[in-house]
């Protein structure tokens, strides 16, 4: 089965969001962006994920759905989500762990 990502992010861009589709755009991988500051659930379902408003939070999800495939590995207690591979998702990474990430995922080569 294929598998899309799912971005989520917001209308104001960070440098994180920036690297993101910076890498994706330059990739040519597509992906499909929900916005959190225009739509509560996903708001609300990115802080259940990483503890804030943490973007971009990429996901691999089935095509159409907003959610991840497969649970993402939990955090440790008190830990911050950038940049850690949880399976099916990356918070806030770097160019280097994206990459990475994306090819585990098999998006990039």
């Amino acid at each position: 089965m294929e598998y899309e990502l799912v971005m989520y992010s917001r209308l104001s861009s960070c440098p994180f969001v920036r690297t993101a589709k910076r890498v994706l755009d330059r990739e040519n991988i597509p992906y499909r962006e929900i916005y959190i500051d225009e739509d509560d659930t996903a708001k609300q379902r990115v802080i259940d994920w990483t503890g804030y408003r943490a973007v971009p939070t990429i996901i691999v999800a089935h095509p159409g759905e907003d959610l991840p495939y497969e649970d993402p590995e939990p955090l440790p207690q008190g830990s911050s989500p950038r940049g850690i591979d949880r399976g099916s998702m990356i918070t806030e990474p770097g160019e280097l762990k994206l990459e990475k990430w994306l090819r585990k995922h098999r998006f990039m080569d």
